[in-house]
């Protein structure tokens, strides 16, 4: 593959070392802050040349919330598939798929690309089933993300405990912040830890007063996130897919 990289930080860098170590090249790197790039600018303009995007065969965007649904729309208009795992702009996907839909390109998106996350996903989602049936177990979590992380709560966190309520029936509010006095009983509280350099951890428990079950998903590096974003690129290209995706579709398929 031929690819774009639109965010050129810590993500950008790990995509382009594995992209290069499997064989792939890069044709365009954009990027506010980084001097060194082909393309200097947090999203892709409409002035963007775009020979700067010939022979591109996928856009990988990791970017800013504020600039994800712009960027996502400037490549779907240059028929470019683009694989995006910013967080925080999904108020827009509405308009964003219609843009996609329209200039019959292709968008994956996800708020976590990283493989053993989505599995994760769906082992934590199948134990809330199970303890649906069981009253008196409690459920609850948190996720510890590096202090530069500018989204909290993560996009990860709330798509792991947006599936949980929807399994829990006596669960019907998320609190995301730091709670004043004792969580209501439909309440599911997951609060948020910025610190150091923690790649990300996310935790969900179910506590009965005999016991505690834990399950937790702890990352080692980026890697695994940019190794899953390689995967979907790829497996857009190679389908040759035409509209909107997450993850799922592509777990689905494999």
């Amino acid at each position: 593959m031929k690819l774009a990289l639109i965010g050129y930080g810590k993500m950008g860098k790990i995509i382009e070392q594995i992209a290069l170590s499997q064989g792939h090249t890069i044709g365009a790197v954009v990027d506010l802050f980084a001097a060194d790039t082909a393309v200097s600018g947090l999203s892709i303009s409409k002035s963007i040349a775009d020979a700067c995007f010939d022979s591109v065969d996928a856009a990988i965007e990791f970017t800013q919330p504020a600039a994800a649904a712009e960027n996502i729309i400037a490549l779907a208009e240059r028929k470019i598939p683009v694989v995006s795992g910013t967080t925080g702009w999904y108020g827009l996907l509405g308009e964003v798929t219609k843009i996609v839909e329209r200039e019959q390109s292709a968008l994956m998106w996800a708020s976590n690309f990283s493989i053993g996350v989505n599995l994760f996903y769906r082992i934590a989602w199948h134990a809330a089933e199970l303890f649906n049936k069981f009253p008196e177990y409690d459920a609850g979590g948190f996720e510890a993300h590096h202090n530069k992380k500018l989204d909290s709560p993560s996009g990860t966190a709330k798509t792991l405990a947006e599936g949980v309520i929807s399994r829990i029936d006596r669960k019907n509010k998320i609190v995301w912040e730091r709670m004043k006095g004792s969580p209501e009983a439909d309440e599911l509280h997951f609060p948020s830890l910025r610190i150091g350099s923690v790649p990300g951890a996310h935790s969900l428990f179910f506590d009965s007063p005999a016991d505690t079950i834990e399950i937790t998903h702890t990352a080692r590096s980026r890697e695994g996130f940019a190794g899953g974003a390689l995967k979907a690129a790829q497996w857009l290209i190679m389908g040759k897919k035409r509209g909107v995706f997450t993850i799922d579709d592509m777990l689905e398929a494999i």
